[in-house]
């Protein structure tokens, strides 16, 4: 095998004593990267997110999961309308951005909708949403969204592998 000999793989049952051993894990597996915004009671909000997901064309539904943890977490399980932000791999500055600071959107081009919710220009694609539901999702929620609205732009995506982001380029 090209990549190792995968009966010699460690194993481990998840818990509290291996969570660095699962989160490890974990990121074994790419993914693009987002920023989800929304109104919230003091103004706009932003996070960054790698937990994006499509569910459903028929109804268009898509998925994302917050931390229960992060301070952002009241805003946006509360949300009615939210967008997803699919980031290209030009838009570092953009998830750094909303990765620390989920209130300060003046280094970044931005309107609001119609829906009053922040949206972020020069993304891959964005998705424009209204609450579907919200379930319980242990340390996390998740939160499921009709797909109202949505664009594409020109562009690569940003991926999150193994801690580190980058690029994605196709092989020959």
């Amino acid at each position: 095998m090209p990549d190792g000999d995968f009966r010699d793989m460690m194993r481990f049952t998840p818990g509290p004593d291996t969570s660095r051993q699962f989160r490890d894990a974990l990121s074994n597996f790419a993914t693009g990267v987002t920023v989800v915004t929304c109104r919230g009671p003091e103004g706009p909000v932003g996070i960054t997110a790698n937990s994006f997901a499509s569910l459903s064309l028929d109804p268009p539904l898509v998925l994302w999961s917050p931390a229960r943890a992060s301070k952002r977490f009241a805003a946006f399980e509360a949300a009615d309308n939210y967008a997803i932000h699919v980031l290209s791999s030009s838009q570092m500055d953009v998830c750094r951005g909303f990765a620390r600071n989920g209130t300060d959107f003046s280094a970044f081009d931005w309107e609001t909708s119609a829906e009053n919710v922040p949206l972020l220009n020069g993304c891959l694609a964005r998705f424009e949403c209204l609450r579907h539901a919200v379930h319980d999702g242990g340390d996390h929620a998740i939160i499921v969204g009709r797909v109202t609205n949505a664009a594409v732009g020109p562009g690569e995506p940003l991926i999150f592998s193994g801690g580190s982001y980058g690029g994605f380029s196709i092989g020959d």
